[in-house]
């Protein structure tokens, strides 16, 4: 494993509500530095902070990884994990649930 992989991927709401798992301390940094300029807080900042100091060996993926996941639930970017999209059907396609 890289030392910048996170144990366990950060589920997160990208784009229109597009589910994406963030499994690095650099697929972290990146979402960081795209996010927009104007909602940036001290959590962005700090989470921004750490990712630097992973990609730099001076701290673990795994503290960087919690304050990205700290950062993506004040600003309820967080998925529920193992998201499943369900396909729509048209009623009455072969779904017995559905008269």
């Amino acid at each position: 494993m890289k030392p910048d992989m996170f144990k366990q991927p950060v589920s997160i709401f990208v784009g229109l509500g597009f589910p994406a798992e963030v499994r690095s301390v650099m697929d972290a940094y990146r979402h960081l530095v795209e996010w927009p300029g104007s909602p940036r807080d001290a959590a962005h900042a700090v989470a921004l902070k750490a990712c630097r100091a992973a990609l730099r060996g001076e701290i673990e993926a795994e503290t960087a990884r919690g304050l990205f996941a700290a950062f993506a639930k004040k600003h309820d970017l967080l998925a529920p994990e193992n998201t499943m999209i369900a396909a729509s059907r048209l009623p009455g396609d072969s779904d017995p649930h559905v008269r």
